[in-house]
Parts: C-alpha cells; structure tokens; sequence
C-alpha cells in the first residue's frame, strides 16, 4: 500500500489488486478513511472529516495523473 501524499494528519493511500472502479484511499492518523473514486473524485464509502476531504480532493485533482499511472502500476 504506497503512499501517494501525506499531510501530517492524513494521507493518500492505494492497494495493490484493489477492486474497481479505480480509486485511492484518504486516511487519517486517527482510523477513519474513504475511498474517492479517482475518475470523478467522488467518495465510494467511508468518510473523513470534511476539512481533509477538501484538502484531499483538491490535491487528487491535481495530481489525477499520477492516481490514474499508480492505479495501473498496481493492477
């Protein structure tokens, strides 16, 4: 499970042979954790304090290439 970025409090995560549709992990250092969905930065499940959503999606949005390139690296 690499980690993609990290904010101190939270970070950008992505399994290896994860299911579909492609996605990313945002998890923080107290346990919780979604998964956003990289195509549309929609959240699949889960939930994160709203502030780390927004600071996640607006970091996704402009690194969605390397989600996209890691994604199929791993799969």
């Amino acid at each position: 499970m690499p980690t993609l970025y990290s904010a101190g409090a939270w970070k950008i995560t992505m399994y290896a042979g994860g299911h579909n549709p492609p996605h990313f992990h945002v998890v923080t250092r107290d346990r919780m954790e979604a998964q956003v969905m990289i195509a549309t930065l929609t959240v699949l499940r889960g939930e994160v304090r709203a502030n780390v959503l927004k600071a996640a999606l607006a970091w996704a949005a402009k690194n969605r290439s390397l989600l996209e390139r890691t994604w199929i690296e791993l799969h």
